[in-house]
């Protein structure tokens, strides 16, 4: 079940006012949306920062990957920006990402929890904001400590706020002269809180962590031209305001020694606000799979110098498999059996530089990477794993292919009995492998 929070969008001509504010509104809150729309946040260990690359997310409803298809779903499973920039990381080596985007929230909001995790004290959800519909806001007021842990161990901490600070000035902006918007006061006032709100928070952050880099996302202008010229262009100017808001505070954290970038979102949704947004089809603000996508590679590109992609395949059904960065790239597929993604053992073993001897009495694969060896018998419901034997869904098997036979195993369970990490994207319908 899913409840509606205080900003309902009807149309784009009736909505014109609130339509105005800029992205990670309150919109309409989810009731059942999952506490991390990555994994469940988890403490970890500083000294895993070596081998594993660790992302913090922080902010609104654009963080946590709202959209309104969530008002109907019974369980819905964000994929947005931050989803994909653990691809990202995939694609680069091992990655794990914890997700605190909060519905609805401000940069008030922000700067009370961020404090309290600085602090490790716990939170009432009044005590971060009065007023917060997020259902999960509960967890994260009683969740500080794993969240400082996670923000302790980031190599990377994102930053999307300040869309929900400009809502209630947006109807009076869109009555304002072009010229009176460069001189609003109440405009002015408003970026000056959120100015003072964000150095506090970024103050806390490289406390918590001064060696993380931060990377903090401009806000997005959702509203597109063919609602009004005139209050596009005075909608312009209030996204561009706060873009230069943004870029000073990076300035002067830069100045000081910290690790700070800004993502320029707000560039790039320009003159895209229907193909990027929710706006047309749903009337509301919050961006599309498009949207999140463009603003997935602006994080990106600022956090490793570029996006990385599959090759196209023909089938998109088809599993790809991704090793250290890599794409297996075979003429024999991987296939699913009982849930179980099987490939070819001599693909994976050349990937990861592992070496193979055949047993062709007892039909048995023996691998060895390291101090690890995995014995996989075609036809055994077991696996070997270190001595040990794990029972896996289905057997490994033979193939024949023309001429050639190919012994198929159990990908999951080889990779991980080598001690590799293994996680899969739904989304991409791609297994990452990294050492």
């Amino acid at each position: 079940m899913y409840v509606e929070g205080k900003h309902q969008y009807k149309s784009l001509i009736a909505g014109i006012a609130v339509l105005g504010m800029l992205a990670g509104g309150s919109g309409v809150y989810a009731a059942d949306m999952p506490a991390s729309s990555v994994q469940a946040a988890q403490p970890v260990a500083v000294q895993q920062l070596k081998q594993v690359y660790r992302i913090v997310a922080l902010g609104d409803s654009v963080s946590a990957g709202y959209e309104p298809s969530f008002r109907t779903e019974a369980n819905p499973k964000p994929y947005g920006y931050v989803e994909r920039l653990n691809e990202q990381g995939l694609f680069r080596g091992r990655t794990q990402t914890s997700n605190y985007g909060i519905l609805g929230l401000t940069t008030e909001g922000l700067r009370n929890y961020i404090g309290a995790v600085k602090e490790g004290r716990t939170l009432t959800p009044d005590s971060i904001q009065l007023g917060l519909l997020d259902p999960r806001i509960a967890q994260f007021g009683t969740g500080t400590l794993t969240a400082k842990a996670d923000l302790q161990a980031a190599n990377v901490i994102t930053l999307s706020i300040g869309g929900n600070d400009v809502t209630p000035l947006m109807k009076s902006l869109t009555n304002l002269s072009l010229s009176e918007v460069e001189a609003d006061t109440q405009l002015k006032q408003l970026l000056a809180n959120y100015a003072v709100n964000l150095r506090q928070v970024l103050n806390d952050l490289t406390i918590i962590n001064p060696q993380a880099l931060i990377v903090i996302a401009d806000q997005y202008q959702p509203v597109p031209q063919l609602a009004g010229a005139a209050a596009y262009l005075k909608l312009e100017k209030a996204a561009s305001d706060f873009s230069a808001c943004v870029d000073s505070l990076v300035a002067e954290f830069a100045a000081k020694g910290a690790n700070i970038k800004a993502a320029h979102i707000a560039k790039a949704f320009v003159g895209n606000e229907i193909s990027y947004t929710h706006i047309f089809s749903d009337t509301d603000i919050h961006p599309n799979q498009m949207g999140y996508e463009v603003i997935a590679k602006v994080f990106s590109d600022i956090i490793w110098g570029s996006s990385k992609k599959l090759a196209q395949r023909e089938d998109p059904a088809q599993i790809a498999v991704v090793v250290s960065g890599n794409e297996l790239n075979s003429p024999y597929h991987p296939t699913v059996k009982n849930g179980q993604t099987f490939l070819p053992i001599k693909d994976i073993v050349s990937a990861i530089g592992a070496t193979s001897v055949w047993d062709t009495r007892s039909n048995t694969a023996s691998i060895s990477y390291g101090s690890r060896k995995v014995s996989i018998t075609i036809g055994s419901k077991t696996v070997l794993i270190n001595g040990v034997k794990i029972p896996t869904a289905s057997p490994a098997y033979l193939a024949k292919f023309g001429k050639e036979t190919k012994t198929f195993v159990p990908l999951a369970l080889l990779a991980q009995g080598l001690g590799l990490d293994v996680q899969y994207s739904s989304k991409l319908n791609t297994a990452f492998i990294n050492l």
